[in-house]
């Protein structure tokens, strides 16, 4: 198979990220329930304080090392365990860290694949040399049991097009829920009134808030309802459904001493259970200059689909939403870098198969689509999805895409889309940026080139992509030749 069909000069770069077994954080080990628990702590009651602290001195020394506080994470995992088991006996200190130990594992994250890259500019340029760009690399891995999380890399695009990858950090530290998200009542009022949660039971909790509320005066206003009004919140299933979206509504806090490319973004909730899916990072730039950073992804609960959106200015701090309204359905979701016309812009496939256009004046909601194109060439018969979000030159929107074709191939192409009206289509390849070649082939999914999101930089897109599901490379294309096939 030919590296790209569309005759524009491609150079894949020296670079390939592959699978990395060193990358372990600690998660929870909870297997059997209560009675397994109770069973495991009780065995490790009836030991000799010298045999504990034995124990736990060995687990100390072999693990300590590859985790930022492995004492911290056994403790907690204890507090789990006794909760279980309603277990109120006083124990040493020594002997609750044991038991912690037995119910803390270790899972590599990227044990199996590394793949499906987005790419952004860093917020920080201090110290970059002229003709440089230090830039920020979203990557999904994927491991045992195939969960997939989220992981970052930094790096810099050198003055020569060269490419340099900064250490990622002694360790993973994985992003911790944060207890104190704060929630906009207008926001989730229309979100629960949108999942057909009983209006009446929603209105009157809703009355007990203030426009902005905490988890904790969430769980106030549904007692204070349930006391008075018993009748209104007679189903659990009401009560379940507006604790459920507080929970997929959170804040992820990496520890102040901690870098970006040290964070994982590890399934927290029910939705995600079974991976956090192909991040499409995008800078974006409100009116005023300010810029934030975006970042759509895919929950997976091992059924269905939820669509999730990132916040974050900082890097440290990251705000996840639930997306909400008629037209947030199924994968692939990439937001415009900017306002257009005054509102949000999406780009997505909400039906599994076309390219639709979104727009909309509040981010988290999205209630109307226009299709933007349909499968038109051989190699994008079977269904067309869009590549990351739209990058924005002189000519107009740039917006790489993706097409399967026989054998379920997937190709790289790109659209060009008009500045002022992205539903008007300026030029299109006619045939794939980017093929799989023989040494691509081979993978968890075999014959797939896709990236979740490029740049622009000196004359050239920088173009991370994964190979079959399992690594990912780095390809350079020189912008003008294909803005002039696009323009031509």
């Amino acid at each position: 198979m030919l590296p790209n069909a569309s005759a524009i000069p491609i150079e894949r770069l020296p670079i390939r990220l592959e699978a990395n077994e060193d990358w372990v954080i600690t998660r929870p080990f909870f297997h059997g329930g209560q009675d397994r628990v109770r069973s495991v702590v009780q065995r490790i009651e009836r030991l000799s304080d010298d045999e504990v602290e034995s124990l736990l001195e060995k687990v100390l020394i072999r693990f300590s090392h590859r985790h930022s506080d492995l004492a911290a994470v056994l403790d907690e995992h204890y507090k789990t365990a006794a909760a279980m088991i309603g277990a109120a006996d006083p124990l040493s200190a020594t002997r609750r860290r044991l038991i912690g130990s037995y119910f803390t594992m270790e899972y590599a994250i990227a044990s199996a694949a590394l793949f499906n890259p987005s790419i952004v500019p860093h917020p920080n340029q201090n110290g970059v040399s002229p003709g440089g760009l230090r830039f920020l690399m979203s990557l999904r891995a994927t491991g045992e049991g195939h969960v997939s999380s989220i992981v970052f890399r930094t790096g810099l695009i050198q003055p020569d097009r060269s490419i340099e990858f900064y250490p990622a950090g002694p360790f993973p530290r994985p992003a911790r829920m944060s207890p104190d998200r704060f929630y906009v009542k207008g926001l989730f009022s229309r979100k629960l009134h949108e999942m057909a949660i009983e209006r009446p039971a929603v209105d009157l909790v809703m009355s007990c808030l203030p426009e902005r509320f905490t988890l904790a005066e969430l769980e106030q206003a549904i007692a204070d309802v349930r006391r008075r009004d018993p009748e209104v919140l007679r189903l659990e299933e009401t009560i379940e459904g507006i604790r459920w979206l507080a929970r997929e509504n959170y804040q992820l806090v990496l520890p102040a001493d901690a870098y970006i490319s040290q964070m994982v973004m590890f399934p927290q909730s029910e939705n995600d259970r079974r991976g956090i899916e192909d991040l499409r990072m995008v800078r974006f730039v409100e009116d005023d200059g300010s810029a934030v950073y975006f970042g759509t992804y895919a929950a997976y609960d091992g059924y269905h689909v939820l669509p999730q959106l990132m916040e974050t200015s900082d890097l440290h701090h990251l705000s996840i939403h639930t997306m909400n309204g008629a037209c947030v359905q199924n994968k692939g979701m990439a937001l415009f870098p900017r306002r257009i016309g005054g509102h949000y812009v999406m780009c997505s496939r909400i039906d599994g198969v076309n390219l639709h256009i979104m727009f909309s004046d509040i981010v988290q909601f999205w209630e109307t689509a226009h299709v933007l194109r349909t499968p038109t060439h051989p190699w994008e018969f079977m269904q067309i999805g869009n590549c990351g979000s739209p990058i924005e030159t002189e000519a107009g929107w740039l917006l790489l895409t993706h097409g399967v074709g026989p054998m379920r191939t997937y190709s790289i192409g790109a659209i060009l889309l008009d500045r002022n009206d992205p539903l008007k289509v300026l030029g299109h390849l006619d045939q794939p940026l980017l093929m799989p070649i023989e040494e691509e082939r081979e993978g968890y999914t075999p014959n797939v080139v896709y990236t979740c999101g490029a740049l622009i930089h000196g004359g050239y897109l920088y173009m991370p992509y994964a190979m079959s599901d399992a690594a990912t490379g780095f390809v350079l294309v020189e912008m003008k030749p294909l803005l002039e096939r696009l323009c031509g």
